[in-house]
């Protein structure tokens, strides 16, 4: 068996089947792991949300900013904006059983036998690899309770801006949030600064990218989000993996056991 990581598919189905074809992915022994947004902005958002779910126990999925935005119109009340491209999975006769689906997939996966951890858009410095896999722990059960419309009412905002463990209700939990989805630039002292989408050379003055903080362990780091990163942190232990494919960029795929990156133009 070989695992693999994708970055952010981005409905970019054709791609997606042309970059695991390269490696003759199969889901009867292989494991394709999911770093986020499956789904909007590309023309495919219902088939590539549908080929990653039929991957079953063969996909390690965690969810992204985009995966959360299309339950928060669904569940929330929230508007479809002009650019995205989530109609299809709306109008589609199996809606329901596809978002029940993205619902049940994790915020954040630590697998302490690779000493990894894969998320959407990183790992703070100021959360140890269990505390955040404890964090996601308590977001994972907001999807799956009954607060859960609740939430993606209230998901929106940028508020608080830094992590207090005394944090409660939709405080809590949109902080968890936006460290996990939406996270690029970070202070020391784990405030975040969410309107800057630039690459890592262009922080805000008092910001710097997440992965540039010193952290107490080794743990290697998976993630996707910031496609203006282009695949690059300066560290072998933080692996970028949006590299733009909706964007006229490339969809990368990283073999875990060897590290091999291997790359569809799109």
């Amino acid at each position: 068996m070989t695992d693999y990581a994708i970055g952010d598919i981005q409905g970019c189905y054709d791609r997606l089947l042309d970059v695991l074809d390269k490696v003759d992915f199969s889901p009867s022994r292989d494991r394709l792991w999911v770093a986020g947004d499956i789904i909007n902005r590309g023309p495919s958002s219902l088939a590539s949300l549908r080929y990653v779910k039929s991957l079953g126990s063969s996909a390690v999925v965690v969810l992204g900013n985009h995966d959360l935005h299309l339950l928060a119109v669904a569940l929330g009340g929230h508007s479809i904006k002009r650019k995205d491209t989530l109609q299809d999975i709306l109008d589609a006769p199996d809606h329901d059983e596809l978002l029940q689906w993205l619902l049940q997939q994790n915020i954040c996966i630590h697998d302490p036998g690779r000493n990894l951890v894969m998320s959407h858009a990183g790992l703070p410095h100021i959360w140890s690899a269990e505390k955040a896999a404890a964090l996601a722990g308590e977001l994972e059960a907001v999807l799956r309770g009954p607060d859960v419309e609740t939430y993606f009412r209230q998901m929106y905002g940028n508020y608080p801006e830094c992590w207090r463990d005394d944090l409660q209700g939709m405080d809590r939990w949109r902080m968890i949030t936006n460290y996990f989805t939406r996270m690029r630039f970070i202070a020391e002292d784990g405030t975040l600064e969410l309107a800057t989408k630039e690459s890592a050379g262009q922080s805000p003055e008092g910001f710097a990218p997440w992965f540039s903080f010193p952290r107490a362990d080794d743990v290697r780091v998976l993630f996707g989000h910031w496609a203006a990163l282009e695949g690059e942190t300066g560290s072998d232990r933080y692996i970028a993996l949006d590299t733009g494919c909706v964007w006229g960029g490339r969809l990368t795929l990283m073999n875990l056991d060897t590290d091999e990156k291997i790359h569809c133009e799109c």
